[in-house]
C-alpha cells in the first residue's frame, strides 16, 4: 500500500513536533526546563527540580520520534509510517496518562498539556489506521479517491 498524501502530512507533524520539543531539550535543557512550552508557560519546572540527564534524554527520544517520521514519511509505502505511529501512541497515551493524574501547575497550564499530550497521542493512533485500498466503481474515482 502507497504512502497517502494525508499520512504524510501526519507524519511531518512528528517531524515537526520531534524537532521542536527535541531539538530544545536537547540542545538547551536547562531553558526547556525553565520554560517549556513557551509563550509564558512552564510545565516542566513546576514538577520538581531540574535533572538534565532527563531533560537531555527526553530531548533524545523526541529526536528519534522525529527521524523515524521524516524516513516514513519520504517512504512510498504505508508501512514504516504505521510503525512510527505505534511508537507515537504508546509513548503518547503514556505520557498522557502520567499528566492526567499527576497535574501540576495553573488550571491553563493543565489544560494546555492535556489538549497538547492528547494530541500527540492521537497523533500516533491515526498513524496506525490502515491505508484504504482504491477502488474505482464504473470507470469512475470514489470521493476517497478524488480527496486524496
Amino acid at each position: 500500500m502507497d504512502n497517502t498524501p494525508l499520512r504524510r502530512a501526519l507524519l511531518a507533524l512528528g517531524v515537526a513536533l520531534g524537532a521542536y520539543v527535541g531539538g530544545w531539550a536537547f540542545a538547551a535543557p536547562d531553558a526547556f526546563y525553565r520554560s517549556f512550552p513557551g509563550f509564558g508557560l512552564h510545565w516542566i519546572d513546576v514538577d520538581g527540580p531540574f535533572n538534565e540527564h532527563l531533560i537531555r534524554d527526553v530531548g533524545a527520544l523526541y529526536l528519534g520520534l522525529g527521524a523515524a517520521s521524516l524516513a516514513a514519511a519520504l517512504s512510498r509505502s504505508a508501512q514504516p509510517g504505521r510503525v512510527v505511529g505505534l511508537a507515537w501512541a504508546v509513548f503518547g497515551v503514556l505520557h498522557f496518562g502520567y499528566h492526567a493524574s499527576h497535574p501540576e501547575g495553573s488550571a491553563g497550564d493543565i489544560a494546555g498539556a492535556l489538549v497538547s499530550l492528547g494530541l500527540s497521542a492521537l497523533l500516533g493512533l491515526a498513524l496506525l489506521l490502515p491505508v484504504r485500498k482504491h477502488t474505482v466503481t464504473k470507470g469512475r474515482p470514489t470521493a476517497a479517491e478524488v480527496l486524496r
